[in-house]
């Protein structure tokens, strides 16, 4: 087995974006990811969402790669959604995908599935141009600066919605919590929190590259959260269903929490 050690690093070296989408959320027949990396984000989110309360003017959303299929189910719930990206090259990609321009990935599978488990197939091209709509706003971050996106100040979020970064950026856990911390604060009192994550997870590959991944469980990160003054509304988790060399995770985890607000507020 390669040491862990000599993984290389999405914050620091960076991958392919349209690889890893290939990889992992094509409707490729061999793609043996699409119950776990696609399908779970789907659903889980539009089931949350649909209960009404998490709603509001801003949305952050704060993951990895190019991904837009996590986003679906928000862009009802949201007037303004922000994107924020570690790199350029993910910025690229999404950008290509959401101006329309020829050659970006085809999220088309992703948005009929969405559809289906909402009952209304007739809303596919609607649900694409609402997503572009609401994601106007794409902006390279670096959560080692005081303000992450600086010179831009964003504007404080009522929810925040985190795939699958933390665990790509983070060398060990305080390094999670350090960053986990960091990307909360950007949220309103009383603010909603999202996360996806993969658990027990230490490496994924995109084209020749293995990189490094932290592993964690879901005890870890619900006492993070906790540890941050927020309550856990609702918690899943999806053991893996297929085995392949691309990665090594055993289950995904979704939480959807908020922040206790002041006793004075």
């Amino acid at each position: 087995m390669m040491d862990s050690s000599s993984y290389k690093r999405y914050d620091v070296h960076g991958f392919n974006p349209r690889q890893y989408l290939e990889n992992y959320l094509s409707d490729k027949p061999d793609n043996d990811f699409k119950d776990d990396v696609l399908k779970f984000p789907i659903e889980t989110l539009d089931n949350t969402f649909k209960v009404g309360h998490i709603k509001g003017d801003v949305l952050i959303d704060l993951s990895a790669s190019s991904f837009v299929h996590h986003l679906y189910a928000a862009c009802e719930f949201f007037k303004h959604i922000i994107v924020l990206k570690i790199s350029d090259r993910c910025i690229l990609e999404l950008k290509r995908w959401l101006d329309s321009r020829t050659g970006a990935f085809n999220w088309g599978h992703a948005i009929k599935f969405h559809a289906e488990i909402g009952g209304n197939s007739d809303e596919l091209v609607d649900k694409e141009r609402k997503v572009r709509s609401a994601a106007q706003h794409v902006v390279l971050c670096d959560l080692e600066k005081e303000n992450m996106t600086h010179p831009i100040v964003l504007p404080p979020a009522d929810c925040i919605i985190s795939c699958v970064l933390l665990e790509a950026i983070s060398k060990d856990q305080d390094d999670y919590i350090r960053y986990l911390r960091k990307i909360l604060g950007l949220l309103k009192p009383g603010g909603y929190f999202i996360l996806i994550g993969a658990l027990d997870i230490t490496y994924y590959t995109v084209g020749n590259d293995r990189l490094h991944a932290l592993t964690y469980d879901e005890e870890f990160v619900k006492k993070a959260l906790v540890g941050e003054g927020f309550v856990i509304d609702d918690c899943k988790v999806k053991k893996r269903t297929t085995m392949s060399h691309h990665t090594d995770f055993k289950a995904l985890i979704f939480i959807a929490a908020h922040r206790e607000k002041c006793r004075s507020e």
